[in-house]
């Protein structure tokens, strides 16, 4: 019998495994759907596009967009130890600390900035050392990139002429301005969750690790949830779980999850014949992501990682983990505000020195730089529903991208910026024709096209399962299912608002900070009420 049962051995996931088995007397089975971390790509920090559409992930996609030239946008997603942190770009942000203040003015005490620090320290193995911002004792590696592009080093010189702070450290005192990113990287290779987190923690008699193994859904007596109901064979098994429930499958799994097991609009869930044992409206609302837009301009001269992947750098890279291949690709960026009324940045860029469209798919003959204005204060909000009560069926993703107006001048903004920089005097000895979107799109309506036609998700789905106390929220402050009991969430579906960053991070901050919550909790003292012939123990 285990203690808590965690599904989801994504970021969040892993976190709570090695927290929570810290104790010894705790028993936790963690549960991933995907398989281990063996392929050779998820070391290789350049390779990580390599992934995409693979078995390491899920390959999730919206359904038609309407403001986006009703394209199907397809969302990689982790299906694998580490979850999407086997598959991301690497890059270590936080967020604005005003994010963490709003989320506490939202009815979610114990969430600002100087409640949430103490985490995000606690999880960092900062090379830089330790500070009053910055951690040096934790699992995760946050390290200076091995191999800067000199097209990187470009885009920072293009963001200070183009009148901008030069920003050495963007979760420092300050996020405004351009600089070089952070990554999760251990002396040249990715440094997951799984590698930070559970790899440490599987040596614990306490843990078990099951992959491969697909969740159907949450069991429940009566208003308490008891177990959860795996696919094996032709059929199902049950788990059962004496202190708590889990969910740590991220914004689209975590809500897919508690529709199929009867938690979400009732109505909702009568429709498709699934009994509603819990009416809760939020479960699936308030999907929020941030968008970017791709433009590409031709390099004149041979510098950018076109040639990455020769034998050459691959055996440098093999031998001492050093050159190109160390690339997170998304090496350089900058915060800036661009709307008039923006008290933070809400526009953040991401330099490619390389080719980079439609997720690393589109190829082109020759050396080009990329940049991607990304909006990371939208306002458009989106939900996932069911398609069907067949758990192996994917969910319903209608993410409404630009359903507001502002998100959609936002982005106009940040590309008509993308615009100056690339023209700045720093690339003067690099910069060839623009590729995309070409010299034709010469005013905002032409820009706009481009937007519709070309922007995609920027990898950070989350708010699916919100945190607050109004009646569309899902969790409470302890991430605790609203009318539930042993049941909680854990991962970025409980932000209410998006950060303004990549989400990483703070997911990990997350699962960090519940652990605390969970081994705080009154809630968790082991019971022996739920009789254990419920499950077949595995």
């Amino acid at each position: 019998m285990y203690d808590y049962v965690i599904i989801g051995a994504g970021s969040a996931g892993c976190v709570l495994a090695n927290r929570l088995t810290e104790d010894p007397s705790v028993k936790v089975l963690l549960l991933e759907a995907g398989g281990p971390d063996k392929q050779k790509e998820i070391r290789i920090p350049a390779a990580f596009s390599k992934l995409f559409r693979t078995a390491c992930d899920w390959s999730f996609y919206t359904q038609e967009e309407p403001n986006l030239g009703n394209r199907k946008l397809y969302w990689p997603r982790g299906k694998v130890l580490g979850g999407s942190s086997s598959l991301n770009a690497m890059i270590y942000i936080r967020g604005h600390r005003q994010d963490y203040d709003q989320w506490r003015d939202l009815g979610n005490p114990g969430w600002g900035f100087s409640d949430v620090l103490p985490y995000f320290k606690k999880s960092e193995n900062q090379t830089r050392g330790s500070s009053d911002l910055h951690g040096d004792n934790g699992p995760l590696h946050v390290s200076e990139q091995r191999c800067v592009n000199a097209l990187s080093q470009a885009f920072v010189e293009a963001g200070t002429e183009s009148g901008f702070a030069r920003n050495s450290d963007f979760n420092g005192e300050s996020q405004e301005g351009f600089g070089l990113y952070q990554v999760t990287q251990l002396k040249g290779a990715r440094h997951s969750a799984a590698d930070a987190f559970l790899r440490p923690a599987m040596q614990r008699p306490n843990l078990k690790v099951r992959t491969q193994s697909h969740v159907a859904g949450i069991v429940f007596e009566g208003k308490r949830a008891v177990g959860v109901s795996l696919l094996e064979g032709t059929g199902t098994v049950h788990v059962h779980a004496s202190r708590e429930v889990i969910l740590c499958a991220g914004a689209v799994g975590s809500p897919h999850l508690l529709l199929l097991s009867g938690v979400g609009p009732a109505d909702d869930l009568r429709k498709i014949n699934l009994p509603a044992i819990h009416d809760l409206p939020g479960v699936g609302a308030n999907l929020q992501d941030h968008l970017c837009v791709p433009l590409s301009y031709e390099c004149t001269q041979p510098v950018s990682l076109a040639n990455a992947e020769s034998v050459a750098n691959l055996v440098r890279y093999l031998w001492s983990k050093k050159g190109p291949l160390t690339s997170n690709i998304a090496e350089a960026g900058g915060f800036v505000k661009v709307a008039p009324d923006s008290a933070v940045p809400d526009m953040q860029y991401h330099f490619a020195p390389g080719y980079f469209m439609e997720h690393g798919f589109q190829k082109i003959k020759g050396h080009a730089f990329s940049l991607g204005p990304t909006h990371i204060r939208p306002r458009s909000r989106g939900r996932i529903t069911l398609r069907s009560h067949d758990p192996l069926d994917a969910p319903h993703i209608q993410a409404n991208y630009l359903s507001d107006a502002r998100d959609m001048e936002a982005l106009l903004a940040g590309v008509k910026l993308a615009r100056q920089l690339a023209a700045a005097p720093a690339f003067a000895k690099y910069r060839g024709r623009e590729l995309c979107p070409g010299p034709d799109a010469k005013d905002d309506n032409a820009l706009r096209a481009h937007i519709s036609r070309t922007a995609e998700t920027l990898y950070h789905p989350v708010g699916t399962c919100k945190m607050g106390n109004d009646a569309t929220a899902v969790v409470d402050s302890e991430l605790r299912v609203h009318g539930l009991e042993g049941l909680r969430v854990v991962d970025a579906s409980v932000m209410p608002v998006i950060v303004g960053g990549n989400t990483n991070a703070p997911t990990i901050m997350i699962a960090e900070k519940a652990a605390d919550l969970i081994k705080n909790s009154a809630s968790s003292v082991k019971s022996n009420e739920h009789a254990p012939e419920l499950a077949r123990r595995i």
